[in-house]
Formats: C-alpha cells, sequence, structure tokens
C-alpha cells in the first residue's frame, strides 16, 4: 500500500484569507487535518484560522503540544504526535497540518516532521509556505520592514537584555516575537536607547480585534496576550539615498 504524504501547510498569522491558494487546496481535500490542540480545551489559533475552510468528513486530529522547556515532555509529546500522524499515513491517507503563521518560522511542524523521519524514514512530507506575522504586521503598519541594505534581526524571545542590546547595536530593524512575557525589561531598555518613540507592537495581527499600540513611551504597563510582537525601527529611515 502506498504511504500518504504529510503536508505542512502555512496557515498565515490569523486572517484566513491569508492563507495560499495551493495551502487551501491541499487543505480542502485532505482526509485528515492536524493541528496543536489549544489550551484549557479552547481550539487553538491554527485551528480557528482553518475552521471555516473544512467540512465534516474530514478527520480533525488535535495533536497536543506542551508549552514547558523540558526537553523530555517535549520529545514524548512529539513521539505521540509523530505516532497519532503515522497512524493514517500508512494505511495511504495524506494528512495535513495546519500551522499558524509559515510552517519554516518558528513553527511546531518542525519537530513533529523531524520526530516522524527519525521514527519512520520512509514518510513523505512536503511543505507549503506562507505569512509569517512579521511580514503580515508590517504590511498592516504600511511600512516596509527593511529596504535596500538595512539589517533585520527577529528575536523569537528575549531570554536576556544582553540579546537585545547586541540585536539593537548590529540591526537597523528588530523584531520582537511574542513579547508579552519580557515587555517590561524590553521597555526600560528602549527608552534608555531612546527608541520608544520608534517602536510599534502588534497584539493578534491580522485577526478582528488586532490592536497597534504606536510610540510606547508612555505605554510601560501594557498587558499583552500571547500572539504579540514589537517592531523597532532602530535608526533613521532615509527613502531617497537608500
Amino acid at each position: 500500500m502506498t504511504i500518504g504524504t504529510l503536508y505542512g501547510i502555512s496557515v498565515g498569522p490569523g486572517d484566513p484569507e491569508l492563507i495560499t491558494i495551493k495551502g487551501l487546496k491541499l487543505l480542502q481535500k485532505s482526509p485528515v487535518v492536524a493541528f496543536p490542540s489549544g489550551v484549557n480545551g479552547k481550539p487553538g489559533m491554527a485551528q480557528q484560522i482553518i475552521s471555516q475552510w473544512l467540512d465534516s468528513q474530514q478527520i480533525q486530529l488535535s495533536l497536543e503540544f506542551p508549552y514547558v522547556r523540558d526537553i523530555e515532555i517535549l520529545q514524548a509529546a512529539w513521539e505521540s504526535a509523530a505516532r497519532q500522524v503515522w497512524q493514517y499515513l500508512e494505511t495511504g491517507k495524506n494528512v495535513v497540518f495546519a500551522c499558524e503563521g509559515d510552517i519554516s518560522f518558528f513553527s511546531t511542524f518542525t519537530y513533529l516532521s523531524q520526530t516522524l523521519q527519525k521514527i519512520y524514514p520512509q514518510v513523505q512530507i512536503e511543505l507549503i509556505p506562507g505569512v509569517c506575522s512579521p511580514m503580515a504586521a508590517a504590511s498592516l503598519l504600511k511600512l516596509p520592514l527593511t529596504i535596500r541594505k538595512e539589517k533585520l534581526v527577529i528575536l523569537p524571545a528575549v531570554y536576556s537584555v544582553s540579546e537585545l542590546e547586541t540585536a539593537l547595536d548590529f540591526a537597523d530593524v528588530v523584531v520582537l516575537m511574542k513579547i508579552n512575557s519580557v515587555y517590561k525589561q524590553v521597555w526600560q531598555v528602549l527608552q534608555q536607547r531612546n527608541l520608544l518613540h520608534k517602536s510599534q507592537v502588534l497584539e493578534k495581527v491580522s485577526l478582528p480585534d488586532m490592536r497597534i499600540y504606536s510610540d510606547l513611551s508612555d505605554r510601560f504597563d501594557l498587558q499583552l496576550p500571547y500572539f504579540s510582537l514589537l517592531i523597532v525601527q532602530v535608526r533613521p529611515r532615509d527613502y531617497e539615498n537608500s
């Protein structure tokens, strides 16, 4: 029997219409659709994005990926998810894994696919690119993320002030992902460098309840959700001479 293919589908940062045509076609024709489970029994972000594109005939497979740093717990979760997906692949069914943002950009899918390849070397995997949140955020701000020779640094989360300091020394534009847990520390660094007025925070990018905070000078006490990012224009931008 032919083994099914696992497709990693990028579904964008939130707006269901930001999925690519290729991704949507694969999503709608796949017999099995997998996605990361949400927290406390609620639908996860990827599931919410794709829900309107699914029909009742498709099997929906919610996979548990715990929000912890313990590598043993994480590896056990990745192996469990891989075995659940393989149960369908080995019978010839294709499986689509819906991933928020872009499939290659800080993606949960990476751990699933690597674990599958390790346990089942014969597995067939394809990745479908899409829109990631920094690009969507820049579009919503009506600004280019970078131009010409500008250097861009994207940090998944800031675990030390020194990492941010290094990025600000090097880059022309800095994007900080999942800023909620470190926002106050970051705010203080930006204040010291006189960059608060050049910084913008976006929460829930492209969703109906998205919020944008421009000029953070008086916004030390922002209470941000998990899906929040911050863009800093570190150096002046000269469009004419860039």
